[in-house]
């Protein structure tokens, strides 16, 4: 009999009622469905569409639902419709749902063996 694999991965959840003041440091996963005034570095970033976050967010993977006053920085970002963002915005792969209000520019991150970027932005949306 096979013994069965540990799920080696953990999900951090921030509930509505939560309020943190400082950067947040997750080599896993972290939803916030709170307030976040500081910067955000992790895995996975799930963020809830009452949620607000003020600071820079870096993450392999982000699903933004709430306000974010700050830049972002995602391998993998879905914007979703209900997301308000105020900040430059930089991603490997974008998906963003019609309504979103995003105010910054859009600039796909270099890739290692890519042309550089000369920092002019792919996509500029105002609204």
């Amino acid at each position: 009999m096979a013994n069965p694999v540990a799920s080696t991965s953990t999900f951090s959840v921030f509930g509505a009622d939560i309020k943190i003041k400082g950067d947040i440091s997750a080599t896993d996963d972290l939803h916030i469905d709170g307030s976040v005034e500081g910067d955000i570095d992790c895995g996975t970033l799930v963020q809830g569409e009452k949620s607000r976050i003020s600071g820079t967010i870096t993450a392999e993977s982000a699903r933004l639902a709430g306000t974010i006053e700050g830049a972002i920085t995602a391998k993998t970002l879905v914007v979703l419709k209900s997301a308000k963002i105020t900040g430059d915005v930089f991603y490997d792969t974008l998906t963003i749902e019609q309504g979103a209000c995003v105010e910054g520019k859009f600039a796909q991150r270099p890739q290692g063996s890519a042309k550089k970027s000369d920092g002019e932005p792919v996509l500029s949306l105002a609204n």
